[in-house]
């Protein structure tokens, strides 16, 4: 089997990957071992911030005891059950934060050399890059849609980090370095896809210059001696247009910052990065696979009443929406196609379509994953669903860590019926499942409903319908109780229906009900419990 590599880009390929690690957690990918790389030009964006904490999450769930050694963090690979693919993480990010490297023209050293060295320098950067914006704004925030100067400076800085001395090189800097260790070993056998929008700065800069700057970056660190077979090595990627939009800048924040991301542009942006990616023959002949995803009515807002407009960092931090979804979709297609379909010479270019009825979409299983998969998918995320509403809502753990609330409560139940297997999973381990829950359905703060990534993804179609049930989603305090909401009654097949006391009692019953441990590699007391878990649920939803 191809051994799976994702990376993402950008804010906009940070919730791309956000969607991707709640299908892992789902048992979309069984028995896989995926290499997951954030790349990004600051460090402090707030969706990056968000998606590193959620995978932290995941793999302190899979995670047996408080002090694993690294190997032992994120787990093993299992099957059949929650969180069962193993994610290695690496996170690069550009240095753009020293006051002698925020801009292009410190960066470039355009003052640097005798005067007639200065002088083609400039003529030169003049040619490409304006003189008095684009030369001068700080980088530490991303490109800010000026994807010329983007894909320039994510090359020069794969480079410049593997040209690094060893003893020079940041946490950063390694984790790009193990990253493409373990690229280069793959070889022929590794499928990289790639997340990141096409209308804005980051991800438009990086997605065409990544295979070629991987490829050089490691034949620097190698002396040559290895690289990439660009022909071969199977890269995939988003085509991502634009689906949200922001508050414009007004002139006096274009004149403080220079240049400022302006939403009004993306559409323009998005024409124009799809006829470069139809042309180049760099992105032809080095990719496989581009799914082309977009929105084709209007951009949903993110402004919340900003006195300005956000271009990075903490306050960049956008709720997820049904675009990023397909994108984490794609990438299930891309890594779980036969190998014969990946042998094309040039790049192939996909789409689905959904239906859209009274103004708004209708977003079923199969139009995620292909008729084909559409059980899997929706049992499995169905699966996952039930169990954080059995968890927040019937064991009352949506409003924090509380004693004896959330999976405490259910494990609990175990221990009353002399069931001691599990007694050494730690609280702390518990209360990671928990919080993992609220960021993947809801949380309750001061009385105040959060929607979670599952509400998010589903508020963005609006009033459509999204694979369940649309009481499957409720929001008010008065039916987020054990007493109003049937947890058992969310497909809109009444076949699969069931009842939150059909589910204790099979998950009191055995642990081995429907797959059994054998089938699912699973050894640990973490990994038990949550297979006691997925196998009662399957059990009394008959899927």
């Amino acid at each position: 089997m191809d051994k799976l590599f994702v990376i993402a880009i950008g804010g906009t390929g940070m919730r791309c990957l956000e969607s991707f690690v709640h299908l892992c957690a789902a048992g979309m990918f069984d028995s896989r071992t995926i290499e997951v790389m954030m790349l990004d030009t600051d460090s402090t964006n707030g969706n990056l911030d968000r998606t590193e904490r959620l995978i932290a999450l995941y793999n302190n769930i899979k995670t047996d005891g408080d002090t694993p050694t690294p190997e032992q963090i994120g787990g093993s690979p299992n099957s059949n059950t929650f969180f069962s693919a193993k994610l290695n993480f690496y996170k690069f990010c550009t240095n753009y934060s020293d006051t002698d490297r925020n801009t292009y023209k410190k960066l470039s050293h355009l003052s640097e050399g005798d005067e007639t060295t200065q002088r083609q320098n400039r003529l030169l950067s003049d040619l490409f890059f304006e003189k008095n914006t684009v030369q001068e704004f700080k980088l530490d925030h991303g490109y800010r849609a000026q994807t010329h100067l983007g894909s320039y400076l994510m090359y020069h800085a794969i480079v410049e980090s593997a040209r690094l001395p060893k003893d020079q090189k940041s946490d950063s800097d390694k984790n790009l370095d193990n990253f493409l260790s373990k690229l280069r070993d793959a070889g022929e056998e590794a499928r990289v896809f790639v997340f990141g929008s096409v209308f804005g700065g980051t991800g438009a800069s990086s997605i065409p210059i990544i295979p070629v700057a991987f490829n050089e970056a490691i034949k620097v660190s190698s002396d040559g001696k290895s690289g990439i077979d660009l022909k071969k090595t199977k890269f995939g990627s988003t085509l991502l247009t634009q689906y949200f939009t922001f508050r414009s800048p007004d002139a006096a924040q274009k004149a403080k910052e220079g240049v400022v991301a302006d939403a009004s542009f993306f559409a323009i942006n998005s024409q124009a990065a799809l006829q470069f990616y139809q042309k180049d023959p760099t992105v032809q002949n080095t990719y496989k696979r581009m799914y082309h995803i977009g929105w084709p009515i209007e951009a949903t807002s993110t402004s919340k009443n900003e006195r300005e407009t956000i271009t990075g960092g903490g306050e960049q931090k956008n709720n997820c929406h049904i675009c990023e979804l397909l994108c984490a979709c794609a990438a299930y297609d891309f890594f779980t196609l036969p190998d014969e379909e990946l042998k094309t010479l040039s790049v192939q270019c996909f789409y689905r379509r959904a239906e859209y009825l009274n103004e708004a979409f209708n977003i079923s299983a199969a139009d995620l994953v292909g008729q084909a998969d559409s059980d899997k998918f929706l049992s499995r995320i169905g699966a996952l669903y039930s169990l954080a509403q059995i968890v927040l809502t019937y064991n009352e753990a949506a409003k924090g860590k509380q004693p004896d609330t959330g999976t405490k409560a259910i494990l609990n139940r175990l221990k009353g019926n002399k069931v001691e297997q599990y007694a050494t999973i730690s609280d702390n381990a518990l209360e990671q499942m928990d919080e993992y829950f609220r960021m993947f359905a809801y949380s309750v703060s001061d009385g105040k409903f959060n929607p979670g990534w599952i509400y998010q993804v589903r508020n963005s179609l609006n009033q459509g319908r999204f694979l369940f049930k649309n009481e499957a989603f409720p929001t008010q305090a008065v039916d987020l109780t054990a007493k109003r909401m049937n947890v058992g009654d969310f497909y809109t097949d009444e076949s699969h229906k069931w009842s939150y006391e059909d589910f204790m009692k099979k998950f009191a019953e055995d642990e081995t009900i429907g797959q059994g441990e054998d089938r699912q590699n699973v050894s640990t007391p973490q990994e038990k419990f949550i297979a006691r878990l997925y196998n009662a649920i399957f059990a009394v939803q008959k899927y």
